[in-house]
C-alpha cells in the first residue's frame, strides 16, 4: 500500500458512475486509495468501470440505483454503510442529456418544460443523494458531500440558461446544507468546472454546435477553450483530480464554498 494516497481507507459513493465524468472521478478516487461504490442505471456499464478499477488494483462494487428515487437511494446507502462501516464521500453526476432541456436555445425561446428538466432531474437527484448521505454522515460525525456545477451558472454562455438555472439552485442548496451540517464535522461543497470537452455530454453539444455554425469539431473545442483565462480545454481528468483533492483530508477546511475550477470561465 502507498500511504501517500490521499483517500486511503476512505469509502466513496459515486452516483452516475458510468457517465464520462462519473467514471473518471470513480477511477481517481480508487487510484487515491478509496474503496468505491458505483451505481448507475445500467449494470453492464457500471461493471465495465469497476473492471477497469480492478485491473489497476483498486476496489470497486457496483449496483443499479435510480438516483431520482429517495427510497432506492436510502436502501442503497444503507447497504453501503452496512458493508463498509462508514460513508466518507458522496459524489453525484446524474443529470439529463443536452437534448432533453433545450441546450443551445436562448432563454426567451425555452419552454417552461425545457427550463424545468434540469431542475427536475439534475437538481432533484443532487438533493436526494445529498440529503440521504447527510443524514448518515451527521450520525458518524464525518464525511464529504461534493456537488458538481459548471460555468454556465454565471449566465454568460449562449444557450446555457436551463442548465445554468439548475446549477444556481444546486450551489445555493449546497451552502444552506453546509450551514446546517458542518458543525457536526460533515463537509458540503461544490466543484464548479468549465466544459470537459472530452465528456460525452459536451461532445454531443459540440457536434450540434459544429453543424449549426458550419465549423469543425476542432474549431468548437478552440471556441470553448477561449472562454476561459488559460485558453485550454478542461478534461475529465482535471475534474477527477480536483474532486479527489476536495474529498481528502487535505481539504478539511473547505465547506460551504464553491471551488471554482473553471479557469475563470465563470468569474466569482
Amino acid at each position: 500500500m502507498n500511504s501517500a494516497r490521499i483517500l486511503q481507507g476512505k469509502h466513496a459513493v459515486v452516483f452516475g458512475a458510468a457517465a464520462t465524468i462519473g467514471a473518471a472521478v470513480a477511477k481517481q478516487f480508487a487510484a487515491e486509495g478509496a474503496e468505491v461504490f458505483l451505481s448507475g442505471r445500467t449494470k453492464s456499464n457500471v461493471d465495465t468501470v469497476a473492471r477497469e478499477i480492478a485491473s489497476a488494483e483498486g476496489r470497486a462494487h457496483t449496483a443499479v440505483v435510480d438516483a431520482l428515487d429517495p427510497r432506492a437511494v436510502d436502501e442503497y446507502l444503507d447497504s453501503v454503510a452496512q458493508q463498509a462501516g462508514t460513508i466518507d464521500v458522496v459524489f453525484n453526476t446524474v443529470g439529463p442529456r443536452s437534448n432533453e432541456y433545450g441546450a443551445g436555445k436562448r432563454i426567451v425561446d425555452l419552454s417552461a418544460d425545457e427550463l424545468m428538466v434540469p431542475l427536475l432531474k439534475f437538481a432533484k437527484s443532487e438533493y436526494i443523494t445529498a440529503i440521504a448521505a447527510a443524514r448518515r454522515m451527521v450520525k458518524q460525525k464525518s464525511g464529504v458531500i461534493i456537488f458538481l456545477t459548471a460555468s454556465t451558472v454565471r449566465g454568460h454562455v449562449d444557450g446555457g440558461g436551463a442548465i445554468g438555472t439548475a446549477f444556481g439552485a444546486i450551489e445555493a442548496f449546497m451552502e444552506n446544507l453546509a450551514y446546517e451540517i458542518s458543525p457536526t464535522g460533515v463537509r458540503s461543497l461544490c466543484l464548479r468546472i468549465t466544459a470537459n470537452t472530452d465528456s460525452r455530454s459536451i461532445q454531443d453539444i459540440m457536434d450540434a454546435g459544429a453543424v449549426a455554425q458550419n465549423v469543425t469539431k476542432d474549431e468548437m473545442v478552440t471556441w470553448i477553450a477561449n472562454m476561459n483565462f488559460l485558453k485550454v480545454p478542461m478534461s475529465i481528468h482535471d475534474t477527477a483530480k480536483a474532486a479527489a483533492f476536495l474529498a481528502s483530508d487535505q481539504a478539511r477546511m473547505f465547506t460551504g464554498t464553491v471551488v471554482n475550477s473553471s479557469a475563470a470561465a465563470a468569474l466569482d
